[in-house]
């Protein structure tokens, strides 16, 4: 890599960059922030300095295994493209693996385009069309108690369990996702954290269990009345008589896995930073109410206009660029392959750093870290100009998210309620510290003032 241009920081043995990229991260997370946007030099603070010393494509060191962080736009379209099958996802290992199996996030190949293609199905627009009464009436227990969520075609009391488990996991594989661990040795030297997660995979996976007989038991197992939503078709492909199509049991787990991580937690962080950023900007926060009053008036939002939400539309696509779920797309090289002007040897690991690309006042100019949602007035193509590896809060290519526009519909209905009901300013006890565990979260919760309307 060296011979082709590309830099990076020195190798050091067993450990690699590790160590200067802990050191550096709990420097950057030692204290709040303040209200500035500018996460990038907050939540990976080694890449943050790194592209600016090494450029826009340089080599670290994860171990003892090489990681080329690429942020270059047209070498990311060409990656997450995968055009030529050269790019798979990398493995995830450790507690990843455990938290979200070998699901439509980490499979590959067949097993991928068979889950894809389902994922496909249930969060087709009529699909979509038909969760809307699932979600409003998810929306209201969530302002009668402000934390009522709806899910996975249960409701949000029998998913609550899981979520809560889930969130537990999240912060044990968040705390170990520096920690270099010799190949082997888990198998006879468990860790507190590793008992930890190995308790409450088990619990996830018998709470999954529990909400699947139970689904099954009220549809009497038949096969063709299982539900539309996206756990009626896991089960319907779980009694395919064609053996292709079918799904084991396992495979379900780990899908219903995947969609409780994948769908909770991005579109509760999502709704969470937009709330934030309308509680602050209290004049962008008014011309939502009025877009909403003006279509929805005091009733709930329907299908027939929520794609009109345009100015609500502009608000979760800023508050995307800035807070984008996923801070990280991690691919691996299968063969040697072409990429750009670089050769890459077979086995390197690959890293695209979203903040890098969203924060880029090369892309989208030195006001970069404010709250602009004027950016996508006239949508992400020009936003971007026409060039969309530029702007990846759900991915991009054939791997992109997707229940995309389940998760905006999601905020769009939760924040149209929201805001006709109350105004809200930010509390004077908010501390800002965004901090990256699944996806970038607030450290110590968002503290608003409501008053009803």
């Amino acid at each position: 890599m060296k011979s082709q241009g590309i830099k990076g920081p020195s190798y050091r043995f067993i450990y690699g960059n590790i160590q200067e990229v802990m050191n550096m991260r709990m420097e950057s997370m030692s204290r709040p922030m303040g209200l500035s946007h500018q996460i990038f030099l907050r939540i990976q603070p080694h890449m943050y300095s790194w592209v600016k010393i090494y450029g826009k494509n340089f080599l670290g060191w994860y171990g003892s295994n090489a990681q080329l962080i690429i942020t270059e736009s047209e070498l990311v379209k060409e990656i997450l493209n995968n055009r030529d099958k050269a790019y798979p996802k990398a493995d995830l290992g450790g507690y990843m693996t455990k938290l979200l199996g070998d699901g439509l996030v980490t499979s590959e190949g067949e097993k991928w385009a068979k889950l894809r293609k389902l994922a496909n199905h249930a969060f087709r627009a009529e699909s979509l069309k038909n969760m809307i009464p699932a979600m409003i009436a998810s929306v209201e227990m969530m302002l009668e108690k402000w934390k009522q969520r709806e899910a996975f075609g249960s409701s949000y009391l029998e998913g609550k369990d899981i979520f809560d488990m889930l969130r537990k996991f999240s912060i044990v594989s968040a705390r170990n996702g520096f920690k270099i661990r010799l190949p082997g040795l888990s198998k006879f030297l468990k860790s507190r954290d590793d008992i930890k997660s190995d308790k409450l995979e088990k619990g996830i996976r018998d709470s999954i269990i529990k909400i699947i007989k139970k689904r099954e038991k009220a549809m009497k197992g038949e096969a063709d009345n299982f539900g539309t939503d996206f756990l009626g078709l896991l089960l319907k492909a779980n009694h395919d008589a064609d053996k292709n199509n079918r799904i084991t049991v396992e495979d379900m787990v780990d899908e219903c896995k995947t969609f409780y991580v994948a769908g909770h937690e991005s579109t509760s962080t999502l709704l969470t930073w937009t709330v934030l950023l309308l509680a602050i900007h209290t004049d962008w926060q008014e011309k939502a109410r009025q877009e909403v009053f003006e279509l929805f008036g005091k009733q709930h939002p329907n299908s027939e206009n929520i794609g009109r939400l345009q100015t609500v539309r502009m608000i979760i696509n800023e508050t995307l660029r800035l807070y984008p779920p996923v801070v990280t797309f991690a691919r691996k090289v299968k063969r040697e392959v072409k990429l750009g002007k670089f050769t890459l040897p077979a086995n390197i690991n690959l890293n695209v750093p979203t903040l890098a690309l969203h924060h880029d006042p090369q892309i989208w100019g030195e006001d970069v870290h404010l709250f602009k949602p004027e950016r996508f007035s006239e949508g992400v193509a020009k936003a971007t100009n026409n060039n969309p590896a530029v702007y990846l809060p759900f991915g991009f290519g054939p791997r992109s998210c997707a229940g995309t526009n389940f998760a905006i519909n999601e905020a769009k209905i939760a924040l149209s309620m929201i805001l006709q009901r109350y105004t809200f300013t930010l509390s004077p006890a908010y501390s800002h510290s965004p901090v990256q565990v699944l996806t970038v979260r607030p450290q110590h919760g968002v503290q608003v003032i409501l008053e009803a309307l």
